[in-house]
């Protein structure tokens, strides 16, 4: 992937692994435990985006929506120190796990906030503020867009890490993207080193504001996408 780790990014990567299978034994963070699989499908997975998608920056200002146990987040932050990434999920005890991990870690410009993205995204400090918007295994596109697109600044992208059917998608979501301010759409297919497991990344440009209206309010776009 031509990503150079340094022995202090290993390092990190090996204290998030045992910090993540412990907590994982009281509270569900993750299926996958084994550290070869942890390091592929979790660690490699996340920051193969960086190798993948010409519009990746590290050094933007990131938002992960729906972290979880802080996938691809925590990655991106320890491979690419100088990201400022905030981290976002909606349930309190994984953002309470996610700052053990970081302050352990000592990460700097990384924050997490415990918040559904409906309304975390009205939020003037948080609406219109990010350069990139990542989000991994999270909903269907015509649902994330909603979720997503009203997070970023103009011209700032939406990464969203999706199977391979990826282009289905994409024309299901056309409408809600136009909606939401989402312009110009490309799809990159990766394959990750080593194996047969293929990811798509679909990346949508932000090109005007989200109008006010949304996101609409906590389970209307699940129920009623765009």
């Amino acid at each position: 992937m031509n990503i150079k780790l340094t022995p202090e990014m290993l390092s990190a990567f090996d204290s998030y692994y045992h910090m993540l299978v412990e907590k994982n034994k009281v509270m569900n963070l993750t299926a996958i435990t084994e550290k070869d699989e942890v390091i592929l499908k979790h660690f490699v997975d996340s920051i193969s985006v960086a190798a993948a998608v010409p519009e990746f920056s590290k050094k933007a200002k990131i938002l992960d929506v729906g972290t979880g146990a802080g996938f691809p987040g925590i990655p991106l932050k320890i491979t690419f120190p100088d990201t400022n990434v905030t981290l976002l999920d909606s349930l309190n005890k994984r953002v309470l796990f996610l700052q053990e991990v970081t302050d352990s870690l000592g990460l700097k410009k990384i924050t997490a906030i415990h918040d559904r993205a409906e309304d975390a995204a009205r939020k003037p400090e948080l609406r219109g503020r990010f350069e990139i918007v990542v989000s991994r295994a999270v909903a269907a596109l015509p649902v994330l867009a909603e979720y997503t697109l009203p997070f970023l600044k103009e011209g700032g992208y939406l990464i969203c890490y999706k199977t391979p059917e990826a282009e289905k998608e994409l024309e299901e979501a056309a409408h809600a993207i136009s909606v939401l301010g989402g312009g110009k759409s490309s799809i990159y297919e990766y394959t990750l080193p080593g194996t047969d497991i293929t990811r798509s990344f679909i990346v949508i440009k932000k090109i005007k504001a989200t109008p006010k209206a949304y996101p609409r309010k906590a389970g209307t776009a699940k129920k009623n996408p765009l």
